[in-house]
């Protein structure tokens, strides 16, 4: 599966190490993902999202269903 947040799409970055002699050798910063079980009371149910640790945050301050509408995506999109 791929290195993604299913609710951000926030993805891997690539960029340059740069060392004490300004060598640059190619990098990759991937996101802080965790797979979390999220309970929706507008299903009843508890479902399964890998998301990063800031749509995490943003999850618990608004709400499962109101950050998916404000994101423009539907449940069917993000449910396993």
């Amino acid at each position: 599966m791929a290195r993604k947040c299913s609710l951000t799409g926030v993805g891997p970055m690539s960029g340059n190490r740069v060392s004490h002699s300004h060598r640059k050798t190619r990098m990759r910063q991937l996101p802080n993902l965790q797979t979390k079980r999220i309970y929706v009371p507008e299903l009843g149910r508890t479902i399964r999202v890998k998301l990063s640790t800031r749509a995490l945050r943003t999850v618990t301050k608004k709400g499962f269903v109101k950050f998916l509408h404000d994101q423009g995506l539907r449940l069917k999109d993000v449910v396993r």
